[in-house]
């Protein structure tokens, strides 16, 4: 039996993984198409191909007898988990963190000052040729609301800072202090909610996650207020969000929908106050680069028998 590593990613563009000499490891190409590169059970390092969805990037899996790790190139790792369960015990999942901070934290922040000084009527109005002057709501002086404060929410704030912001309340799941101040727990969300004007959402996407945004959430949000979801689209209860934006009371931009990509025809597309970007957090020139980097350290971890980076979870009996 030989040691495959497959990558969706030519292993000679990746510069510094180890040697297949050296380490007993042999590169193969998939980037989730119909055929597989080698025989699935040969597979000892699986990394998955990039915003694949869950029918793709779970296919391989069952095969997959002698796999110790996956590695996902997304911040999060929804599409494979439907797949763990038929993986043997001990197995490694690993995120990208470190990969999509500065592209999602980028997206953000362009999301938010384009909706709150409306860009997307400009665009109208140029298509038009209409000069459509006014006063627009600024960043400046708002209170924002980031739900999800790891290491993309924090890369938010790092870029929030210069724009003089009222104040930033943090909430992630496990409340702590970090330089910046406080990070409340989610039990917090219905207090923080009306004293909000723009709210971020950058969780991950769990069963304690899906729906978090519902009728309840959004009504608890201020007038006038903006959701910005980064994160992922089942987050959000679409059908409780079409009610408020269609009736003016809140505005939202969206780079993830559920349903995802948004279908032809969906009330989404022409909602008042909402801006839609199609998924494009991390797919930016700052991926590919960082990618390579992320999997040259982790192969090289894992030649040497080192611990990974990144582990959110391993298989077991409970997986």
């Amino acid at each position: 039996m030989t040691s495959d590593v497959w990558l969706p990613i030519p292993a000679d563009e990746i510069e510094g993984l180890p040697q297949a000499a050296d380490s007993g490891l042999t590169y193969r190409l998939w980037d989730g198409g119909e055929d597989f590169p080698a025989d699935p059970a040969d597979c000892v390092f699986y990394t998955v191909p990039y915003m694949s969805g869950a029918q793709t990037a779970t296919r391989p899996l069952p095969a997959m007898s002698s796999v110790r790790v996956v590695q996902t190139l997304s911040a999060g790792t929804d599409n494979v988990e439907p797949g763990l369960g038929s993986l043997p015990s001990g197995v490694r999942l690993c995120n990208a963190r470190g990969v999509h901070e500065a592209s999602t934290a980028e997206l953000t922040l362009a999301l938010v000052l384009a909706s709150l000084r409306g860009f997307p009527g400009f665009v109208r109005g140029q298509d038009a040729e209409e000069w459509r002057s006014g006063f627009y709501p600024a960043l400046a002086d708002k209170s924002v609301l980031i739900i999800g404060y790891g290491a993309i929410g924090a890369a938010i704030e790092d870029r929030l800072a210069p724009f003089e912001c009222a104040r930033v309340e943090r909430v992630a799941r496990s409340p702590r202090t970090t330089e910046r101040g406080a990070v409340r727990p989610f039990t917090d969300v219905p207090a923080l909610l009306p004293e909000a004007d723009v709210v971020i959402l950058s969780v991950p996407l769990t069963a304690g996650t899906k729906g978090l945004v519902n009728g309840a959430f959004l009504a608890a949000m201020k007038d006038g207020a903006l959701l910005v979801n980064v994160a992922r689209g089942a987050v959000v209860d679409t059908g409780a969000l079409l009610a408020e934006v269609t009736s003016g009371r809140i505005t939202a931009a969206l780079d993830v929908t559920d349903p995802e990509p948004l279908p032809v025809g969906h009330p989404l597309w022409h909602a008042p106050g909402v801006l839609i970007s199609p998924h494009v957090g991390g797919s930016t020139s700052a991926f590919m680069p960082r990618a390579r980097r992320l999997l040259a350290r982790q192969l090289t971890r894992f030649a040497a028998g080192e611990p990974l980076d990144n582990v959110v979870r391993t298989t077991g009996p409970t997986a």
